[in-house]
């Protein structure tokens, strides 16, 4: 060749291939059943999704930047929410241990109806698994026995503590974790929760309560305040109330008790106790005023959530591709035997370079 190039001669490399073809099949043979053996006993799984948008407080003096960023797939979330926990930090909220730990307790049931338990004993009990990893899971386990036979098992009145966890419950908080998938759209602030499990009602069964534990979070976070005010005023309302109860007895007893007097001391202390009575009852409109604000201001800061597409159970499962998986592997082996005759070939094209 011209210039000393060195070409690969193709032609060669699929005349060498055809006459090895019995290497060919055999590595066919070989390949296809290792795939075979490695993803067939994979378990099915099945993937379910939630989308809902959340309210989002829109400030004016910067809501035509925010609005201008956005177009632009930006989202400057300083103006844009008085909220610190806004839409693009929810995938962080749903990954913390709390949130995580906090789903255990959520009642799920397969399908079949054969299994009808809450969260943390299907993800303990009922997971299958592949045969050929039975051996390291039972040596996992057996290992974790026996580091965490002296530790405390991180559970307080029944309830596991996220602050302490066991290695066990540990390991399921993780596998929890990768089950459940956050996104949000940057643009629009929607966001939508996947979940992905071996059964298709669990599936739909935790995306619902995922989407509803992540609204009573941000609920009892933006309204905390709010609450906290309608809790103060209510009390100062019955207190006030009962003031003003305890003033109208006792100037209804004292005017009962000296109707017939007309002594100035007693016109007195009947006009005391009359302006005390006043007062109190000045107080609790005042208290009750109060506190038909606060409740006000509570409904105003409870955020609403719009379900934009409800969680279903999903008809087929979302993978393992078996067949894709085989082909692959097939034409992966195909590809590795080519290079493997032809590498002479290779070897010369590459030295000439």
């Amino acid at each position: 060749m011209e210039n000393n190039r060195q070409t690969i001669d193709f032609g060669k490399i699929f005349k060498d291939l055809w006459s090895r073809k019995m290497l060919l099949l055999k590595v066919w043979v070989v390949t296809f059943i290792l795939a075979c053996i490695y993803i067939f006993p994979q378990p099915r799984y099945y993937d379910a999704s939630e989308v809902l948008a959340p309210e989002i407080v829109d400030l004016s003096s910067s809501g035509g930047l925010g609005a201008l960023a956005s177009n632009f797939g930006v989202n400057l979330g300083i103006g844009m929410s008085k909220d610190a926990i806004y839409p693009e930090l929810y995938p962080d909220l749903i990954g913390s241990k709390q949130f995580l730990v906090s789903l255990f307790d959520v009642k799920v049931k397969t399908l079949d109806g054969k299994v009808e338990c809450d969260l943390h004993t299907y993800l303990l009990k009922h997971q299958k698994d592949a045969f050929y990893n039975y051996p390291k899971t039972w040596l996992i386990e057996k290992i974790n026995e026996w580091k965490n036979s002296d530790k405390p098992v991180g559970k307080a009145d029944g309830k596991i503590d996220p602050f302490i966890l066991s290695e066990q419950d540990m390991l399921l908080t993780k596998a929890l974790e990768g089950m459940i998938r956050c996104s949000v759209n940057k643009k629009t602030d929607v966001v939508t929760i996947s979940i992905r499990s071996q059964d298709p009602l669990v599936s739909a069964t935790l995306a619902d309560s995922v989407c509803q534990r992540l609204q009573a979070v941000i609920t009892d976070y933006r309204t905390s305040k709010a609450r906290m005010d309608v809790e103060y005023y209510t009390k100062l309302t019955e207190k006030a109330k009962a003031d003003y109860d305890r003033s109208v007895v006792k100037y209804s007893h004292f005017c009962d008790t000296h109707e017939s007097t007309v002594l100035q001391v007693y016109a007195s202390e009947r006009d005391k106790l009359e302006n005390e009575m006043s007062m109190c009852f000045s107080t609790y409109q005042t208290m009750q005023t109060q506190l038909q604000a606060a409740k006000a201001k509570l409904q105003e800061r409870t955020p609403v959530f719009t379900i934009l597409q409800c969680s279903t159970v999903p008809i087929r499962p979302a993978g393992p591709r078996r067949m894709i998986f085989v082909i692959a592997m097939l034409f992966l082996a195909t590809v590795c035997t080519t290079l493997y005759v032809g590498r002479s070939e290779f070897k010369k094209a590459f030295a000439a370079r």
